[in-house]
């Protein structure tokens, strides 16, 4: 029986391997990623809750063991990482029902 699966948990720490097939993006983007993560106007904890929660948005079962990890490691604790959760699935199903207005204005329109 084949046990080939799409997400392997395992491929998270080959990331890093995306550079083999076009280094000099593959080098561009690491480093633009590690000056994106950096302490700024955002702490790095605040930083990583909001890596988490898009992480959830956009559903990388990846970004989420690594954020999940992340946020741990940067002081956050699980009831902040939960609201950060929430936070994201209150976007998404905000930005989903917005986007009935577009069809309640199609409709209308096809049925006036």
């Amino acid at each position: 029986m084949d046990q080939k699966k799409y997400y392997d948990p395992a491929d998270l720490k080959n990331f890093k391997n995306i550079t083999d097939f076009q280094k000099p993006l593959g080098d561009k983007f690491f480093e633009w990623y590690g000056e994106v993560f950096k302490e700024g106007a955002l702490t790095e904890r605040e930083k990583a809750l909001i890596a988490l929660a898009v992480a959830h948005a956009v559903q990388c079962p990846y970004c989420v063991d690594a954020y999940s990890s992340t946020c741990l490691q940067k002081g956050a604790d699980e009831e902040q990482m939960m609201e950060a959760v929430h936070v994201a699935a209150a976007i998404t199903s905000g930005a989903t029902l917005v986007t009935g207005v577009q069809m309640m204005n199609h409709v209308k329109r096809l049925t006036m």
